[in-house]
């Protein structure tokens, strides 16, 4: 659990990259992968039934590479995708919120497998002049949960470095990451992961208490790494031939259940009221007793809707929130912004939270007061949540939100997805 911070930490803003249009695929894109000629019919069939099952839609972006006849990425490739993410969040959130490059004291960023020399810090503070004294950390290999961690050091940060704004830039690089093999459980890459980022603007200076948007309330982290299955369930690594990918075993859910049930508990004690955490004790008790053996208990659900307002958890894909859904016990129109975020814009690794709330900012939904969880997990294995209280009713025009000129379209009804079957379903 992490001690309760002193000092303030204020969300000011955030935006989230929208690529061009001329970057946008459909779930036919492996069609384009045929063209490349890397795969045999049989792998092309397997990650086109993997594909229909992860409830992507027909509107996520790739990079431009794969626009080409051939894939051939060159580490200008690489450079070109990151940058263009990168620049365009922070140009626009710069725009947004009026902060002078000056006045950033603290520079965080996150990006699993893209590791550029010198860092994506390093090119940050060149592009836009940032000072001499900036404190800078470039955090890679972390998964889809590092955008949230990067938040959790950022408010550590802030706790000794005073009346400072701290600018985080979460996203990821997927340009020369396709993989080129054919063992079935590093495939899943290719079939979720898309392109995003967004920049994130805290503040710990009193004054913004007028227009921030949201308080950091409480950022929880866990970590299982200690365990084998949960370190192993997500790894890069070589291929019998050398190719080089993902490899997501199995064992996922079970390692990201184990992870999350800590993370879970530990934020359920700060935010539940009393009855709530009573209801839950008991329930504990009667399964760990069992005064009668042949008993059969169901674990008790806390109801989270008298103090949550909005859950928005990864998009790490459908199987994923299925089964996040199902333990936790959140409606389906809580779910809506995580699935409609999934549907649009893909598995953007860890800046998928913050397309969620700038969905929900879309439609209109957040209030004074309301509170917002955030949750991420990955590779590790680790689990962030964080508890945002909105400090304002947030404005829901706003052009710089990626939603802006298509929110009136969503939530779209979904179409049943045909389940992976089990032969062939990397979770299983």
């Amino acid at each position: 659990m992490t001690k309760k911070a002193s000092c303030r930490v204020y969300l000011v803003d955030f935006t989230c990259y929208k690529p061009p249009i001329s970057q946008m695929c459909s779930k036919e894109f492996v069609k384009k992968l045929r063209q490349f000629g890397f795969y045999s019919e049989e792998t092309l069939d397997y990650m086109t039934k993997v594909l229909e099952g992860c409830g992507l839609g027909d509107s996520t972006y790739f990079p431009e590479i794969f626009s080409q006849q051939t894939y051939n990425p060159s580490i200008n490739h690489a450079r070109r995708e990151v940058e263009k993410t990168i620049f365009g969040s922070v140009d626009m959130l710069l725009a947004k919120t009026g902060v002078r490059c000056e006045d950033i004291g603290i520079l965080i960023v996150n990006c699993t497998i893209h590791n550029s020399v010198s860092s994506l810090c390093s090119m940050i503070v060149n592009r836009y002049k940032l000072r001499e004294n900036i404190i800078t950390y470039n955090l890679v290999g972390m998964g889809c949960s590092a955008g949230l961690r990067a938040i959790g050091l950022a408010q550590q940060l802030l706790q000794v470095h005073l009346n400072s704004y701290a600018l985080i830039v979460s996203t990821e690089g997927i340009t020369d990451n396709l993989y080129r093999g054919k063992d079935r459980s590093k495939l899943l890459q290719n079939c979720v992961f898309r392109v995003g980022g967004a920049a994130i603007l805290l503040s710990n200076h009193p004054s913004d208490i007028k227009k921030c948007k949201y308080e950091l309330v409480h950022a929880i982290h866990t970590n299982t790494s200690r365990l084998d299955r949960s370190y192993k369930c997500v790894c890069r690594e070589e291929d019998e031939a050398g190719m080089v990918g993902i490899n997501i075993n199995k064992d996922l859910i079970t390692a990201a259940i184990d992870t999350i049930k800590p993370n879970v508990t530990i934020l359920s004690y700060l935010i539940l009221p009393l009855k709530e955490k009573l209801k839950y004790l008991l329930n504990y008790i009667k399964i760990n007793i069992k005064i009668i053996p042949s008993m059969s208990i169901k674990p008790y659900i806390p109801n989270y809707n008298g103090v949550i307002d909005h859950f928005l958890p990864h998009v790490g894909g459908k199987p994923v929130l299925d089964e996040l859904q199902r333990t936790l016990g959140f409606s389906d129109t809580v779910m809506e912004a995580s699935r409609m975020t999934l549907y649009r814009y893909g598995n953007t690794s860890s800046s998928s939270i913050w397309y969620e709330l700038a969905y929900v900012e879309a439609k209109g939904r957040v209030k004074k007061g309301n509170q917002v969880w955030q949750m991420a997990f990955g590779s590790g294995f680790k689990c962030s949540s964080l508890i945002w209280r909105a400090m304002k009713t947030v404005n829901y025009l706003d052009h710089h939100n990626p939603w802006m000129n298509e929110i009136g379209e969503y939530p779209v009804v979904l179409k049943d997805c045909e389940p992976i079957p089990d032969d062939i379903n990397p979770f299983k």
